[in-house]
């Protein structure tokens, strides 16, 4: 299964550090966000990513490059302005081919084990990892009930940026056309075919500088306890 990390933000709310740098090179514990998602993706066995890019996406790829050294193949799918989510994907599509594929928003930080994903979709067009919601979207996005995904529900959780999708989902957006995801997935929701799931792990949408310190800083503590738990082994 081939995947695609979002990389066309233009991180408005990480200005004026995104002024100079695309948003998913900013650093956190001593590396690039995008980085993190290269090596778990590696790790879980997907070797074929496309990056998407507009803002500074000349520095994207110079940074990353064709993905040798992290031990997978990347390809871009470079936008002249940032295209939306779905946009976007559509996009890509000659790079994504006829099977369903994973989609992961650059900058987000989880971690989501890959490997648990399913590799069929059988009756569903998508299928969404869901995360507890945060301080900063308490209302969440989709309800999650015996598998199933629903845009109506009691308790909601937030959309973590990471799904399975189906190449049909975008058959109906244009090449190079600005398109949002959500009202494609709330579509099938109504027609019941979008499954997903409930991760309760770490999960942190990176979207400000102070957040962006906060996971720096916990991912430091976190790298500066392993060292030293190895030292006294």
């Amino acid at each position: 299964m081939k995947a695609m990390i979002l990389a066309a933000g233009r991180g408005e709310r990480m200005r004026p550090l995104t002024d100079v740098m695309p948003k998913p090179l900013l650093e956190a514990g001593g590396k690039p966000l995008i980085v993190w998602h290269i090596e778990r993706l590696a790790r879980a066995g997907f070797t074929e990513l496309i990056i998407n890019h507009a803002h500074l996406g000349e520095k994207i790829e110079a940074a990353l490059g064709d993905g040798r050294r992290f031990g997978v193949s990347i390809r871009y799918s470079a936008e002249i302005e940032a295209l939306e989510t779905a946009g976007g994907i559509a996009n890509a599509m000659p790079l994504l081919g006829p099977e369903p594929f994973l989609v992961v928003n650059g900058d987000i930080f989880c971690d989501y084990d890959f490997t648990g994903l399913p590799r069929e979709l059988g009756e569903y067009s998508a299928w969404l990892v869901l995360v507890d919601n945060p301080d900063h979207h308490p209302g969440g996005d989709f309800a999650l009930r015996q598998g199933k995904v629903l845009d109506d529900g009691e308790h909601k959780l937030t959309f973590s940026g990471i799904g399975i999708y189906r190449p049909e989902l975008f058959a109906a957006v244009a090449r190079g056309a600005k398109a949002m995801l959500a009202p494609l997935l709330r579509e099938q929701m109504a027609a019941g075919r979008v499954g997903g799931e409930h991760h309760r792990g770490l999960w942190l949408d990176v979207g400000t500088p102070e957040r962006l310190r906060q996971l720096d800083y916990m991912l430091q503590n976190t790298s500066q306890s392993r060292m030293n738990t190895d030292e006294h082994r």
